[in-house]
């Protein structure tokens, strides 16, 4: 079975790469296959301890970064005598990915899909991770609540974890964050200026700012606007058109509000950065954030690790961290920040499944949620945002000041070469902002590949 895996996933690999090499902001999850759940036993209740088992973590390390993961694995160790050996790094592909070529799977993955490589996009529409829907009804190691009343009312009900609406779940939510756009609350003090509430005053802004020699706009990397694009169609039309158009209903996309939201991203690449495009990537994408910390550029979508990440990166005299969800459409209307969250998956040639499933449930544990926090990683937990001070208290109360909480995805679907959500929908961008391509272009490309998409939905 581990070989099958293994040849599926080289398979998988390789495809990507030919398919332009681009990463997918949708989420396509997978059941795990008949022959390797019959070699599984199904996981208990009730969280009980293992001797003489390890189980392998392997954890994308970020701006948190890794020393929380330690903390963690050692408490769970601690918690239920299951071992636990410990990966971390930037580039947690690179080091996993040559051994699971070869057959050799973590037991446990912490990576979130969205990035470059596309990693976890292959292993869920390989069909190569398990069903940890029993994880839900598991209790909490050292506890007595079960793991669903501790995660926070829809986070296991989106297709970021359900990907196949069909009541299964096959990534558990993780570290969570309000989305929006992030900004100097100094610069705008010391101008004169206020947040913008709609579309329209976000203009006036940025031609204020334009004749001071600042750019209105910028973005870390193309990736950025999934959380984008995602609150900007729930304010231009509502839940209604956000599902529609993330099932990519035929004719979704020449309705009035769908030309909204790309009316509105085109006006905006014109007001964006111009350096912004060259440093839009992996590599350099804090250069681009950057341009907001030296007040060259005002707004910018991020999310709450944006802090930790540019903790000790120089920044103008007066500068404060200030966060806004998108403006309305229109005077009046509604303005939602998108709630963007990473994943924790098992591969489905995990070797000790049940241990693992333990490991995730012990994620949502009092304790780990703790550690979890001291490094600023909020887990979807209920409640937790009491506990929370300082800018991190500011973000998390968006939701209290009047912003609508946008969730979910586009839907996933089976492989098609040179077609994914990001290189589609988002990438697209760089080209907006350098001129290279025009408005129409890149609707036309969205309604060809919706196309393909919608026939090779995922059911």
């Amino acid at each position: 079975m581990k070989k099958a895996i293994a040849l599926t996933l080289a398979a998988s690999m390789a495809l990507s790469l030919a398919a332009c090499g681009g990463s997918a902001a949708s989420s396509t999850a997978s059941s795990a296959s008949t022959a390797e759940s019959t070699s599984t036993s199904t996981a208990t209740s009730e969280a009980t301890p293992a001797e003489d088992v390890t189980i392998k973590v392997a954890a994308i390390e970020t701006a948190y970064g890794s020393e929380m993961w330690q903390k963690v694995s050692d408490a769970f160790t601690a918690q239920t005598g299951i071992k636990v050996e410990l990966t971390t790094d930037k580039n947690l592909e690179d080091v996993i990915g040559p051994s699971m070529q070869g057959g050799d799977y973590p037991d446990v993955v912490h990576l979130a899909t969205g990035r470059e490589s596309a990693l976890t996009e292959q292993f869920i529409k390989g069909n190569l991770m398990t069903d940890i829907t029993d994880v839900l009804s598991m209790t909490v190691p050292g506890e007595d609540a079960k793991v669903s009343d501790k995660i926070a009312g829809g986070f296991t009900d989106t297709s970021l974890t359900n990907p196949y609406n069909d009541g299964k779940t096959y990534l558990a939510p993780m570290f969570y964050s309000p989305c929006g756009l992030f900004y100097n609350a100094g610069l705008l003090e010391e101008k004169g200026w206020t947040v913008p509430t709609t579309w329209d005053e976000m203009w006036e802004l940025g031609d204020k700012a334009k004749a001071e020699g600042i750019s209105l706009f910028t973005y870390p990397t193309t990736g950025y606007f999934d959380a984008f694009f995602y609150a900007l169609m729930y304010s231009a039309g509502g839940p209604d058109f956000f599902q529609k158009a993330t099932q990519y209903e035929e004719g979704i996309w020449d309705t009035p509000e769908a030309q909204t939201c790309f009316d509105i991203v085109n006006k905006l690449a014109t007001y964006t950065n111009p350096i912004t495009p060259a440093q839009a990537n992996d590599q350099d994408f804090t250069q681009n954030q950057q341009l907001v910390l030296d007040n060259k550029a005002i707004f910018m979508p991020n999310g709450t690790w944006i802090v930790g990440e540019m903790a000790e990166a120089p920044r103008a005299d007066g500068f404060k961290w200030g966060m806004t969800a998108l403006p309305a459409v229109k005077a009046g209307g509604d303005s939602y920040s998108y709630t963007w969250f990473e994943q924790c998956w098992i591969p489905s040639g995990a070797e000790h499944q049940d241990a693992a499933k333990q490991f995730i449930a012990f994620l949502y544990s009092d304790t780990a949620c703790a550690l979890f926090a001291e490094s600023g990683a909020i887990q979807p937990v209920l409640n937790i945002a009491d506990s929370l001070e300082g800018d991190n208290k500011l973000f998390y109360s968006i939701y209290d000041n009047g912003a609508k909480a946008a969730m979910g995805n586009f839907a996933a679907f089976n492989a098609i070469p040179g077609v994914e959500v990001r290189t589609i929908f988002f990438d697209p961008v760089n080209s907006l902002v350098s001129g290279s391509t025009t408005e129409q272009q890149w609707i036309d490309g969205i309604k060809t590949a919706s196309d393909q998409m919608r026939a090779n939905l995922i059911k």
